[in-house]
């Protein structure tokens, strides 16, 4: 947060932003959560009714440091406001922090793919470029997105939200609420396709819905080598917002020339609005050609120069569980470890398994990928599983893997030389983590996060002598 006297809640203005009584005395807040593990020093607890009832850990963190509490009735251990509907006073919360601060540039990123990190590369521009505020995590949902709101400081210049959704209709809402200058889908492919009836048509009219929270004016920033880009951009046009798009083609506003993998990350050359960048970063996934661009023109659109936005690209590191590598030291040598374990899809997974295939191998080292199940991809999930033995031949793997009853329909579709071994948990696969791989080899570990790849990249990482 950036340095002030003032506090970023008091109860008078929580009570004037939600329409709350004030109960037990005056208090301040410098900031919010609703677990009352992570509840710090002079915080306010959000009280919300989920799977728990957050009422009842009340006393709990006012005992770490509460200074003050949002409830739907009165509660021991400290002040609170009192309101009818806690998450829809976190909603009124996040609103009026948006317009207490009408001077803060605002972006919203959301994508089948990436939107996490490009987030968060965008967060790292803006704050070279001054104080600023983003999501952490992954709070990209109808609890993360106020929050995150809320938890902006009118001090703050420039902003950037993650919006995410697993079912149709959650994102317009969720931008709507964030009113961004400019708006970003990185990419869309079939993720959380079981949610929608019309499959992945389905997903990229959900994920186009990020630009109705736009203004007249706001930028679309869309990824132009994406089948459904005239989709994106007619949805963009429709409420009268601009449209700059990133890919490979001439036409684009930031066109990807070249991306060259070092042992360091990657090299990239591009052109940006007809002025030609070449530099570094330190992700070597080829995706992160077009994720690069996008950060730039997003950073562009809030004010952040070009050459900002270079140096924060050059310095932002793989984030955990999104590419993290590391030599893990096994006798008779080392292996490299790339934990790319948070999360699947089939786009990630092919641009995985080309990153894989173009990093070099010492001598008797093999390109060895593990892979724990896809989720979420209803009907298509036995294809989709399947379909990944041509990516993976088409990157010159050695070895794959695999683990759980859907990557099962992989494993079978694989010529035998490229398999390895099967088990039908993750669990059961990280117990073998030692058989899994040899000195010299670079292995890559995906997965869903419910299938519990990080899992498997725990015991690599433990093999560590």
């Amino acid at each position: 947060m950036p340095e002030t006297t003032l506090p970023l809640w008091t109860a008078q203005e929580i009570a004037v932003a939600t329409g709350g009584r004030i109960e037990g005395g005056d208090f301040a807040a410098e900031g919010l959560t609703y677990n009352s593990r992570e509840i710090g020093p002079d915080e306010l607890f959000l009280a919300l009714k989920g799977a728990r009832d957050g009422h009842d850990f009340a006393a709990s963190a006012f005992a770490a440091g509460a200074s003050g509490a949002l409830v739907e009735r009165a509660v021991d251990g400290g002040p609170c406001v009192i309101v009818p509907d806690t998450l829809h006073a976190l909603e009124a919360m996040g609103a009026a922090a948006r317009d207490r601060a009408p001077h803060v540039r605002r972006g919203a990123v959301t994508g089948s793919v990436g939107k996490t990190s490009v987030t968060q590369a965008i967060k790292a521009g803006l704050d070279l470029a001054g104080p600023a505020h983003a999501s952490i995590k992954s709070y990209n949902n109808h609890i993360g997105v106020p929050l995150t709101l809320a938890r902006m400081h009118p001090s703050v210049e420039r902003a950037v939200f993650e919006i995410g959704m697993n079912a149709p209709g959650e994102i317009a809402p969720l931008s709507k609420m964030v009113q961004p200058h400019a708006a970003c889908v990185t990419t869309v492919g079939p993720v959380h396709i079981e949610a929608f009836a019309d499959g992945e048509a389905g997903v990229a009219a959900e994920k186009a819905a990020i630009f109705q929270g736009l203004g007249p004016g706001g930028l679309a920033v869309i990824n132009g080598d994406n089948p459904w880009e005239p989709m994106l951009r007619q949805a963009a046009l429709h409420v009268g917002a601009r449209v700059a798009a990133f890919g490979s083609e001439p036409a684009h506003d930031a066109r990807l020339i070249d991306f060259t993998p070092n042992p360091a990350g990657a090299v990239v050359t591009a052109e940006v609005y007809g002025h030609r960048h070449v530099f570094p970063l330190k992700q070597s996934g080829f995706h992160w050609g077009l994720n690069s661009l996008a950060v730039i023109l997003m950073l562009d659109a809030l004010d952040v120069p070009v050459g900002t936005a270079l140096a924060a690209l050059a310095d932002f590191e793989p984030l955990k569980g999104r590419g993290e590598t590391r030599s893990v030291r096994i006798p008779g040598g080392a292996f490299t470890l790339i934990d790319e374990s948070y999360n699947a899809n089939p786009l990630s997974m092919t641009a995985g398994f080309r990153s894989l295939g173009a990093k070099p191998v010492q001598p008797g080292g093999r390109r060895i990928v593990v892979l724990t199940d896809m989720l979420e991809l209803g009907d298509q999930s036995e294809a989709l599983h399947a379909g990944l033995a041509a990516p993976i031949d088409l990157a010159g793997l050695d070895v794959v893997h695999v683990a759980g009853p859907e990557m099962r329909h992989l494993y079978d579709a694989l010529p035998p030389a490229r398999r390895g071994v099967w088990a039908g948990s993750a669990a059961d696969l990280a117990a073998r983590a030692a058989d899994l791989v040899g000195p010299n080899d670079i292995v890559m570990v995906k997965g869903s996060n419910g299938s519990k790849a990080s899992l498997v990249a725990a015991a690599l990482a433990a093999l560590e002598r």
